[in-house]
């Protein structure tokens, strides 16, 4: 009686272990395609902080330059989703938007008939 409880102890515990959940993770700035579809060149640098939040990279030796990352880690697994946007300010006012992996922002309609 006594080794049949032992045992199923032993069984009982190791199959417990196996058992672990990892959550998936999430970091860094989620930016959306409505949002990306309102950014804009000649945008001041208070205009992109209301609009997209404070980027989450803020380098003090470049601050004409900010970066918006994200990442996404399933369980496990390594990183299976990486977004990296990148926006280059000149005296304040938005000169180029580098978008890597964010969704692209829609062309603006032509006016031409």
């Amino acid at each position: 009686m006594r080794k049949i409880l032992i045992s199923s102890l032993i069984f009982a515990a190791l199959t417990l272990t196996a058992c672990v959940y990892v959550a998936d993770v999430q970091q860094g700035n989620v930016i959306d395609k409505k949002e990306l579809d309102q950014l804009k060149t000649g945008m001041t640098k208070k205009q992109v902080k209301f609009l997209l939040g404070t980027p989450i990279i803020q380098d003090p030796f470049h601050q004409d330059r900010w970066d918006y990352v994200y990442t996404l880690r399933e369980g496990d697994n390594s990183v299976i989703e990486k977004r990296r946007l990148t926006l280059f300010f000149k005296a304040d006012v938005l000169r180029q938007i580098d978008n890597r992996g964010y969704p692209n922002p829609k062309k603006p309609a032509s006016t031409s008939p």
